[in-house]
């Protein structure tokens, strides 16, 4: 019997964008809509868009600390069981250019919560990988996710 090709929907998306918080919803859209054409559920890609927007907001608020001139490029390689995003900037450095713990939300916490590390606690959560490197000015930041029906996540 031949081989035969694999025949499972993949997506291939590459793009730039202005740190803008409209064209990170923008970006956020076209990512589920591409996730959403290769047949990913709204469940699992939620996560995907939960993790991005948390990482491109930090680029947005932080990276670029809200100018909207900086520029962001993102590339989304998915198949039917996982996805790989890398996105890169040319914003400032994560401090002492690691990628942040990030802590849980305190379910005792009351009032005004403390800015800072949520994000990233949510992000590692539901990658199942995560990298990132700043070379030559440019941060580059890779989330590796897999579908939730696929395999679970937890990035280390």
């Amino acid at each position: 019997m031949p081989d035969m090709p694999d025949q499972r929907p993949t997506l291939a998306l590459a793009f730039d964008f202005a740190s803008t918080p409209a064209e990170v919803r923008g970006a956020l859209g076209r990512v589920a809509r591409g996730l959403d054409g290769i047949g990913w559920d709204a469940e699992t890609r939620g996560a995907v868009e939960l993790a991005l927007a948390e990482a491109l907001n930090n680029i947005v608020e932080h990276a670029y600390g809200g100018a909207p001139d900086g520029r962001i490029h993102l590339t989304l390689d998915a198949t039917a069981g996982s996805a790989d995003l890398v996105i890169r900037d040319s914003g400032g450095a994560m401090p002492g250019h690691r990628l942040p713990a990030g802590a849980p939300v305190d379910p005792e916490a009351r009032g005004d919560l403390p800015e800072g590390g949520f994000g990233w606690y949510l992000i590692r959560r539901l990658a199942s990988h995560l990298s990132y490197r700043r070379t030559e000015g440019c941060n580059r930041l890779e989330i590796h996710m897999r579908r939730a029906d696929h395999a679970g996540g937890g990035a280390e």
